[in-house]
Formats: structure tokens, sequence, C-alpha cells
């Protein structure tokens, strides 16, 4: 039992630190497919589910000045520009400020509309509602990308992690000496 035990910490070592190192760029590429996929949608009228509720919240957000015909193709574009940030890894502060922005609008279709995103209001969401609720795992995403941008990390052994800061610490005291 003792060497089974060691060979499962060896392996369970070598997947979390893989999960570690690897996570949050798969994450990120995730993500990116998902925003890169529904906005493509978007430009074709009539491919995406949510395109008319999109519509017509963006229309009631913006007191009628963007017409529907008008906030798909931009609601594309920004979905799709998240998506290529995500994707490529590039002007990441800007794409999560996009993503979150993007976010905060496609859950007011809940205060807007909730007849139409709740069969039994607050409790039983349709399908559209559902579409919404789960944006909120997409924010979560969103949030662990955005803590690694400034050259955060997940680390796979918190006790290393403390020995190599107290390393890194100890270093730099002794080049200011």
């Amino acid at each position: 039992m003792q060497n089974f035990m060691g060979w499962f910490n060896r392996v369970d070592v070598q997947i979390t630190t893989w999960m570690a190192k690897y996570g949050v760029r798969l994450l990120s590429i995730a993500l990116g497919i998902v925003f890169f996929w529904f906005g493509v949608l978007k430009f074709f009228p009539g491919l995406s589910p949510a395109e008319m509720l999109a519509a017509r919240t963006i229309e009631t957000m913006t007191f009628g000045v963007i017409k529907p015909n008008l906030a798909l193709p931009i609601l594309a574009t920004w979905e799709t520009l998240i998506g290529l940030g995500l994707l490529t890894g590039q002007y990441m502060r800007v794409t999560l400020l996009l993503l979150f922005a993007q976010m905060l609008g496609t859950i007011t279709p809940l205060f807007f509309f909730p007849l139409e995103t709740f069969v039994r209001v607050p409790y039983a969401p349709t399908l559209e509602g559902q579409y919404i609720i789960k944006n909120l795992v997409l924010v979560a995403a969103g949030l662990v990308i955005g803590a690694t941008v400034r050259g955060g990390a997940v680390v796979a052994d918190p006790d290393a992690a403390q020995t190599a800061k107290r390393q890194e610490a100890v270093k730099l005291q002794a080049m200011q000496k």
C-alpha cells in the first residue's frame, strides 16, 4: 500500500504541476474559442440563438439609439475581438476589459425581459436565461486569466513557491547592499 501511495503522490504532483503550468493558457484558448465562435455566428443572421434578445437588449440599454440592425454587427465584432485577444494572448488588459463590459451587458436581459428569460421568475430560467446565467462561468474564467496578466501564476506547490520567494528576496537584499 505504501508503494501505491508513493506512486500516486508522484503522479499527482506531475499532473498538478502540468495543470499549473498550462491551465491558464488552455483556459484562455477555450474562452477565446467560445467568444470567437459565438461572435462570428452573430455576423450571419439567424445562426445565433441569442441574437434577437441581444439586439433588443442593446437597443433598450442605449434608449433606442442603437437599433437591432446595427447592434448585432457591433456585438459580433466585440465578441470576435475578445475571442481573438484571448486566443492570441495579445492586448489582454483591453481584451479582459471588453469581456467584463460585455458580460455586464449580457446579464441585463434577466432584468429587462424576465418573462422571456424565466419560466418562473426568478428561479426557473428559460433556455435563454440559462444561456445568460452560464456567463457566470465565463466571468470567473476571465478573473482567473486576469489574475495572471501582470505576471501572476497558478502555483502547484505553495511551499516551493514560498521558498522561491524567500530566496528571491534574499538575492534582492544582497544586491542592494
